[in-house]
């Protein structure tokens, strides 16, 4: 009999364990509460990332694109339900209310949907560059700050582990002393070369819907991270020299640019290209008592008088604070999880800046003159 009432205790204790686990686990799901997130535009290659993404911060409700033989591609691809495509934008935003936008389609484009979107609350974020130029980058600033909105810009060096550790090893623990020279490279073989789609490259290799062609695709990278490694400090000038060395495969861009951005203490040069021999995203930061060399994502050189010899690290996100994954971010930052920070890397105010470094690189290249800007910022 004790035998039997003992064991009677001991289900019954592990039935409570077993029930108050459940709950907790129950109430630790509802507390999570998905973003409802719609996708306006799916031309730019990238946006697969987001139709296949399974992740429970997000949850798809809608998907705007006009182009019926590319949404029924994708729709096909990614096993998606048709009812979630909309040819009309306006009734996509009222038909599903999302709460937050990504855009994956033209630069041009970029305006008109900061527009749907701001007087309904609904917070964006956009593939880089932030805009084809500076009339459009005020105006969709304008919007969000008047409908009190999140305006992002995503970049893939911004999940860079490596581009973080720059960055602390700068700020932290002022590894290299103030900075003089940074020389960031950025690009691949050319759209076509690497096999981008024709929905893609249509609109990547158009000087208005792109704003341009190797300087706008792989110049904003430089732009945004010197923008960040500065602070948000603008640069005094802009330098540019474009090149066509294959005009038979862009006829109507330039394939090659290289861009000096000076500030008062410090040079940029960018290098971007259609031309490289291979895909490259890299950059090298050089002070007054070191440098710090990215070779990718994860690889990177550092040294300083300090310690000597060069050393070799190898990063993962784990090592340093990084999203891997940009709609994670997004995602935090509307649910007020975490915030922006000012001049950071997805921010309004570094992609302001970087669409100025952008229009004044293109109009030095169509002059050949240095220009000049005029700001507040640079003179201090």
């Amino acid at each position: 009999m004790l035998t039997f009432k003992y064991t009677a205790i001991v289900l019954s204790f592990l039935f409570v364990v077993i029930l108050l686990n459940f709950t907790q686990a129950q109430a630790q799901n509802s507390s999570v509460i998905p973003v409802r997130l719609a996708v306006a535009e799916i031309s730019h290659d990238h946006v697969g990332w987001i139709l296949s993404r399974k992740k429970p911060d997000i949850v798809l409700v809608g998907i705007y694109e006009p182009n019926k033989e590319l949404a029924e591609l994708y729709a096909k691809k990614f096993k998606l339900e048709p009812t979630l495509f909309y040819n009309d934008l306006n009734k996509m935003l009222e038909s599903t209310k999302p709460e937050a936008v990504v855009a994956f389609g033209p630069i041009f484009d970029h305006l008109s949907i900061v527009e749907a979107c701001a007087p309904r609350g609904i917070h964006v974020m956009v593939e880089k560059p932030l805009a084809t130029n500076n009339e459009h980058a005020q105006r969709m600033a304008a919007l969000a700050n008047q409908y009190h909105i999140y305006l992002l810009t995503d970049y893939e060096t911004s999940w860079y582990p490596t581009t973080a550790k720059t960055y602390q090893l700068i700020n932290d623990s002022n590894y290299i002393g103030t900075i003089r020279k940074v020389v960031i490279h950025d690009g691949h073989e050319g759209p076509k070369e690497i096999g981008v789609s024709k929905y893609f490259f249509d609109w990547l290799t158009d000087p208005v819907k792109n704003g341009g062609g190797a300087l706008m695709d792989f110049g904003c990278y430089g732009a945004n991270l010197m923008t960040w490694l500065m602070h948000g400090q603008e640069p005094i000038s802009v330098t540019a020299v474009t090149k066509h060395y294959k005009p038979d495969i862009y006829p109507k861009v330039e394939d090659d640019a290289n861009i000096i951005v000076n500030y008062p203490s410090a040079t940029c040069i960018i290098q971007a290209s259609w031309n490289w021999p291979f895909s490259r995203k890299d950059m090298e930061v050089y002070g007054e008592t070191g440098y710090l060399i990215t070779k990718d994502n994860s690889h990177m050189r550092i040294k300083n008088k300090k310690t000597g010899d060069e050393k070799s690290l190898k990063l993962s996100p784990s090592d340093v604070d990084v999203y891997e994954d940009p709609f994670s971010y997004f995602a935090d930052v509307v649910r007020g999880k975490i915030k922006v920070p000012q001049n950071g890397l997805y921010s309004l105010e570094n992609n302001l800046t970087v669409v100025k470094i952008l229009n004044a690189a293109k109009e030095s290249a169509k002059t050949g003159k240095t220009i000049v800007l005029e700001n507040k910022k640079a003179a201090e």
